[in-house]
């Protein structure tokens, strides 16, 4: 029996932190040159994993404590005021103990409080904005994620450097996903792997809803609660045309019109229709202040950041050149896999 704490987020009055009660073992990390077949039962054992609903667990950090309970699919949520926190720090230990019905299970969450020296906030989608999914063809993304791992999959070129200059150190990350809580790890695993910034990572249940177009207000659902629990930073939104992320962050500037800076929109779909239906949310936007701004590609959005000054100007050199390193590596890779066909 384990508990599987996930990344939160909170400030110096209010942590939160959720997670899972699993009785299950945990799966290996991905190793280099493992076959498809391993990446499939990996996954399988991701999706099959068998929660502990009605368990009960303590979460503590210094002299705040609080107990919570599982739902039936082994969830949990706990909030905790902690009092008065190390303002040097950006992240923060809550230690977790099972209860109930076992004891002697420990795990250590870890919650984000943003620097003060933070001058906004990145709320980014994942699949196809960050990492190539396939999202718009359900099977595929499916049968993708099944037979890669954290190893094979890659970001798009340059996003690495990208998002570390946004980043910058100080200002705080948030990442969403339409892909179910079980493949949490190896986005994590794969995000480390590749230097991306930590940050929470906002999933979803798993369940026949994960085949749906609609995400169901989920995305909306999580940028209203960052927006509300930072309610001093701007945001910049960052996703994808395959889907709806330019509707959803639309909403978002319709709701805050004064707390979205950009959105940037990654161009994935070429159907003319939806690049139209793109345009219009463009002019749509631009009375509140907010730029959509859809990119082709990484550089783009870097340029657009540089002269917007949400990154440093030194650091698009640095940006430009990861894509061009990623793009030969991506290039050679698959020349390489077709002479072996």
């Amino acid at each position: 029996m384990i508990i599987v704490p996930y990344l939160g987020y909170g400030t110096a009055e209010r942590l939160a932190l959720e997670g899972r009660v699993l009785d299950d073992a945990m799966v290996p990390a991905a190793q280099e040159g493992d076959r498809r077949w391993r990446n499939l039962v990996r996954f399988y054992r991701r999706l099959e994993s068998d929660e502990v609903p009605g368990a009960r667990l303590r979460a503590t950090i210094g002299g705040a404590s609080t107990e919570a309970t599982t739902d039936a699919e082994g969830y949990f949520r706990v909030e905790l005021r902690p009092g008065k926190l190390d303002a040097g720090k950006t992240w923060h230990d809550i230690e977790l103990d099972l209860l109930h019905p076992r004891t002697g299970v420990h795990a250590t969450g870890r919650v984000m409080v943003p620097s003060p020296q933070a001058r906004f906030g990145v709320i980014s989608d994942i699949d196809d904005t960050v990492v190539e999914s396939g999202a718009t063809r359900k099977v595929s993304m499916v049968v993708r994620l099944a037979l890669s791992n954290a190893r094979t999959r890659k970001p798009f070129a340059g996003v690495g450097a990208f998002y570390r200059a946004l980043h910058a150190e100080v200002n705080p990350f948030v990442y969403l996903s339409k892909s179910p809580w079980n493949l949490y790890a190896p986005l994590v695993e794969l995000f480390t792997l590749q230097r991306l910034p930590e940050a929470p990572l906002l999933l979803r249940d798993y369940g026949p809803q994960l085949l749906r177009r609609r995400s169901e207000g989920h995305k909306i659902g999580h940028i209203e609660r960052v927006l509300q629990t930072y309610a001093h930073l701007p945001f910049v939104l960052i996703g994808d045309s395959g889907e709806e992320d330019p509707e959803i962050y639309s909403e978002a500037v319709r709701r805050h019109p004064e707390r979205i800076k950009v959105i940037y929109i990654r161009s994935v779909h070429p159907d003319a229709a939806r690049i139209g239906a793109v345009q219009r949310l463009i002019e749509e936007v631009r009375p509140t202040g907010c730029q959509l701004v859809l990119v082709p590609d990484t550089g783009f959005a870097a340029a657009h950041a540089a002269g917007e000054g949400l990154i440093q100007p030194s650091e698009l050199p640095t940006i430009l050149e990861e894509v061009r390193l990623d793009t030969t590596s991506r290039s050679n890779a698959a020349a390489s896999s077709g002479s072996l066909k």
